[in-house]
């Protein structure tokens, strides 16, 4: 609903005002852009199905929430600590003067809550048999015994997406203009889960796909900064999660997300570059 708004005033806004203002936004120099920043995401329920030598069980509206990084200076901007909060990067082509085309990296942490109730089905008949059973859509108490279950080094969204954008305002070298545009790309989370008696697994895999949408307003400070606030909304189907050391323990599951971002970024051209290197 948030997108739907956003893009509906978007689309408003450019109607209104497209062809008041010239779109002086950038230096046709200035092809390419970067950006790095932060993300605050929410999370759909979403059903988990696990699989594996001697169980078989789905659990039902499994409710979980993101993992913010306490702020610090040393945690968001030191060298060893900056990708450890969920960031967004992304680097990008101006294919025109209104398109883009880019490619990034969303990193969000998704943490199952613990102690949560759920609806189980299927079987269970393993060697601890706390949890044994069959299991007919019943309600159960998923306690940290029985299962802790994140994405959170993390749930990485790796991307590619064009986006339209259109000024809005423009007062001498600040500008503001807003976008939208479609992503879609896979998911290669580092997926912590501990299932039952078994060690706790902790190992990047490429487990999915996903989409997304997404509106926002970027400003210009000249030439070539800028920084940008992002509403992001996507689908994340992921058929292949591992949960432990067997090749045949997977889980799977898929939900809907949202993000709010803040990025600050630069605009740069290769041309510039060409030519110094040209003097040299």
């Amino acid at each position: 609903m948030r997108i739907l708004f956003y893009t509906i005033l978007f689309m408003v806004s450019v109607h209104n005002i497209q062809a008041q203002i010239p779109n002086t936004e950038i230096s046709k120099d200035a092809k390419f852009y970067a950006y790095w920043g932060w993300n605050r995401s929410s999370f759909s329920k979403s059903d988990i199905h696990f699989k594996g030598k001697n169980y078989d069980f789905t659990l039902y509206d499994i409710k979980a929430k993101d993992r913010q990084s306490v702020f610090s200076i040393e945690e968001y901007f030191g060298i060893q600590h900056f990708t450890i909060p969920q960031y967004n990067m992304r680097l990008g082509y101006s294919i025109s003067q209104k398109w883009d085309i880019s490619v990034g990296a969303d990193h969000m942490k998704y943490v199952m809550i613990d102690n949560q109730t759920a609806v189980i089905d299927g079987k269970i008949a393993v060697d601890s048999v706390k949890y044994n059973g069959i299991y007919n859509h019943q309600n159960f108490n998923v306690k940290t015994d029985f299962l802790t279950f994140e994405h959170t080094d993390g749930l990485n969204y790796l991307n590619a997406a064009i986006r339209r954008r259109q000024q809005l305002i423009s007062y001498k070298k600040i500008v503001l203009s807003g976008f939208m545009g479609v992503g879609l790309g896979v998911l290669v989370p580092k997926s912590n889960v501990k299932l039952m008696a078994n060690a706790r697994h902790d190992a990047f895999h490429l487990s999915g796909w996903g989409a997304d949408i997404v509106v926002g307003l970027k400003l210009n400070l000249g030439k070539y900064f800028f920084v940008q606030s992002e509403l992001k909304e996507g689908y994340i189907n992921m058929p292949d999660i591992l949960t432990t050391y067997s090749k045949s323990d997977k889980a799977s599951q898929h939900f809907t997300f949202g993000q709010s971002n803040i990025v600050f970024g630069m605009n740069f051209s290769l041309r510039t570059y060409e030519k110094k290197a040209k003097l040299l």
